[in-house]
């Protein structure tokens, strides 16, 4: 009886290398597949949205590598323009960037949520910025070193962010823009810094 529990009690013990490999080897593809397309950046301006879109104004932007290319940005429910889940925006993103009097307003409810910062002379900073807009303008805009109509996949100018193979993209060592003002529905950063941050319910950007 002894000897009986005492296998009984190894075998309970002993690890069975082919059902664990059978576990872990799949979950190790998925990782090894999102790090891969983290590296293309193709996750890196792709997350569920809430499909409420947003207003972002500044006076003045400035920003250092400039890229821009398209995504398509899908949401939980069909509450994007169209009555649909999904909708193609414009991946604006910024490896550096400065924002004076930096505005966001969105509807909570029914009411106004707003948030101001950089405007005390201090301006927002921001790394590896990423908008997804399907709005983007402002009273004067410059770049410097501007290529247009480069392909997605083949963008430079904001390590790690890229679009797809064979999408339409441009970029530009530098960019300027006042009076900036975007109809967002996702942002994304490394770092995003908001001196004089302030936020309440009430009035328009």
């Amino acid at each position: 009886m002894a000897s009986s529990a005492s296998k009984t009690a190894r075998a309970y013990g002993r690890v069975s290398w082919r059902r664990f490999a059978a576990i872990v080897l799949p979950s190790l593809a998925v990782l090894a597949v999102l790090v891969f397309l983290t590296t293309q950046a193709v996750l890196a301006v792709s997350f569920s949205i809430s499909g409420t879109p947003f207003i972002v104004t500044a006076k003045e932007l400035k920003g250092r590598g400039f890229e821009q290319f398209g995504v398509l940005d899908t949401s939980v429910l069909n509450t994007l323009p169209g009555n649909t889940n999904q909708i193609v925006l414009t991946a604006n993103a910024i490896r550096s960037a400065t924002l004076t009097d930096l505005c966001q307003e969105l509807v909570l409810g029914g009411v106004n949520l707003k948030i101001t910062a950089g405007t005390g002379g201090q301006p927002v900073t921001a790394t590896d910025l990423v908008v997804d807009a399907d709005r983007f303008s402002g009273a004067r805009a410059s770049f410097t070193d501007i290529q247009i109509g480069r392909d997605a996949s083949t963008l430079n100018d904001v390590p790690g962010i890229r679009g797809m193979p064979g999408d339409f993209g441009e970029q530009a060592r530098t960019v300027t823009i006042t009076n900036l003002r975007q109809h967002a529905f996702a942002t994304t950063a490394g770092t995003f810094t908001l001196p004089g941050f302030s936020l309440g319910f009430g009035g328009h950007c």
